[in-house]
């Protein structure tokens, strides 16, 4: 991690509390186990203890800590690209991912991709940055099941106002997005055109799913892995 990005995330720990571990190193842990895709108890002894390390992950998770600190690496990486702190256009999109057989927990078959796992489906900008990231069953569609990426939307302030998407977010996605008052277009390549042709804009997010290939595990830390 850098000192810039411990900068931006710092504030959002209480670092005045004395502990027997080092925030800083806890962080520097989770990036490599989710680089790596290691087992908790497989972190190399460099780092603090798996236990101390799973236990600030799973308090950081529930309450909100991990998303924020990732807005946060977010804005900071637009306004360095010169660009408004939060979005004003978004896009959505899903991988069906396959699990191995031993793992049984929230998993389910994808006809569509013929894929027997899980799903993750992922809000970014037009920059490739992670906003939300939600992770079920494969045999969830997609609209139904990215709906939750529009619960929390307050961080975008009110620069937000249109979300790209295909033809699966149609429904239940589409509706929810009208309700928060912004506009879901169907993204889709020009009807004149034949073969395989990036759409324009919506293709940030299918490079974005491409670079979470390079990562075992799926975590809200995208400017930690992406840049």
């Amino acid at each position: 991690m850098t000192d810039t990005q411990w900068a931006a995330i710092s504030p959002y720990l209480d670092l005045k509390r004395k502990r027997k571990v080092k925030l800083r190193s806890v962080m520097d842990a989770l990036l490599y186990m989710f680089r790596a895709g290691c087992q908790w108890r497989n972190v190399p002894a460099s780092f603090p203890k798996w236990r101390a390390v799973n236990y600030y992950f799973e308090c950081w998770k529930k309450d909100g800590t991990l998303v924020q600190m990732n807005d946060q690496l977010n804005k900071l990486d637009r306004i360095q690209s010169d660009r408004f702190a939060t979005p004003s256009l978004m896009c959505v999109d899903s991988q069906s991912v396959k699990l191995t057989p031993m793992i049984y927990a929230d998993r389910g078959i994808d006809n569509n991709k013929k894929v027997n796992g899980r799903k993750r489906q992922l809000l970014v900008d037009t920059g490739g940055r992670i906003w939300r990231v939600i992770v079920h069953a494969a045999n969830r569609h997609d609209g139904p099941g990215g709906s939750p990426l529009l619960d929390d939307l307050s961080t975008f302030d009110i620069r937000l106002e249109k979300i790209l998407g295909d033809d699966a977010y149609m429904g239940v996605f589409a509706k929810k997005a009208h309700e928060k008052g912004l506009v879901f277009e169907r993204a889709s390549r020009p009807e004149s055109v034949k073969g395989f042709v990036p759409v324009a804009k919506r293709w940030v997010v299918e490079r974005t799913i491409a670079w979470t290939n390079f990562f075992r595990r799926v975590v809200m830390f995208a400017n930690f892995f992406l840049c």
